[in-house]
């Protein structure tokens, strides 16, 4: 059966090797980016291939809360109904760490914006639906000063503390939604995959990008992902496997997530 599937960041890297791979397929694909001329040359470029395919596009800045919100209803206003997100978009570093909201951008981008995303189109997420959230094999104890933004740490740090939050609220959101909800599931695709934040990161080629384009678009569609919800699948070993510890804790989790609450909605009152 063919999905209507949104993927951020669908203008390079993995998330464009998945949005490829899903036309090709006949999904209806919903592709996000930040650089309207990219946006464009990839929705032409992919519409060419199409074939059954259905394309729209959508542009917003991820690293600015009110940009998620308008993201989120421009497909409300296009759409009843959503059947997978995929939370792809991500940053390792830029040339101004400090958004205008006040954030770190790596927790702004890889946490919190897919965060608020996935809570704002949960109307058009039915029970049948998934939300695939890009984590990585670097998770590391989250810092809530930093990840409210008053506390400044290095790429690395930031990064792997990011996609810890990241990989933490999908665990919890998935159990509080007690299988009422969309399946929501964290996936790391690959370590050091030959991405343009991982050449820029570490000045490496790195691995075939399809690696991670597979495993998004399988976990997108494929029925050995219908009941993974709260789950965290490990690419570079080809499995479903535990997560940092501290995802895993109930108390430190919980805790990620009310910090993430509270700054959304601090960030939405001004």
């Amino acid at each position: 059966m063919k999905k209507s599937i949104l993927i951020t960041g669908a203008t390079d890297g993995i998330g464009l090797a998945t949005a490829k791979m899903l036309v090709l397929q006949g999904h209806q694909v919903l592709l996000h980016g930040r650089n309207p001329n990219k946006l464009e040359q990839v929705k032409k470029t992919l519409s060419e291939i199409a074939g059954n395919g259905r394309l729209e596009s959508y542009l917003a800045d991820l690293s600015l809360m009110s940009d998620v919100e308008a993201l989120a209803k421009a497909v409300t206003e296009k759409h009843r109904k959503l059947d997978v997100l995929i939370n792809n978009a991500g940053v390792y570093q830029a040339p101004a760490v400090i958004t205008q909201d006040g954030l770190d951008i790596r927790f702004a981008v890889n946490t919190l914006a897919p965060y608020l995303l996935t809570k704002d189109l949960m109307p058009l997420l039915g029970k049948s639906a998934r939300v695939i959230n890009l984590s990585s094999a670097a998770q590391a104890p989250v810092n809530l000063e930093a990840l409210a933004g008053t506390v400044k740490l290095s790429d690395a740090a930031a990064y792997a503390q990011s996609k810890l939050a990241l990989t933490a609220w999908s665990r919890t959101m998935a159990i509080s939604q007690q299988g009422q909800g969309p399946a929501i599931i964290a996936v790391n695709p690959g370590s050091m995959l030959g991405s343009k934040m991982v050449k820029q990161a570490f000045s490496v080629t790195g691995g075939d990008i399809q690696i991670g384009a597979k495993i998004l678009a399988l976990a997108a569609v494929d029925d050995q992902f219908s009941d993974a919800g709260g789950l965290y699948f490990d690419n570079d070993h080809g499995r479903f496997a535990s997560p940092h510890p501290d995802v895993l804790d109930r108390q430190k989790s919980e805790a990620i997530v009310r910090a993430i609450d509270t700054l959304v909605a601090d960030i939405n009152r001004h």
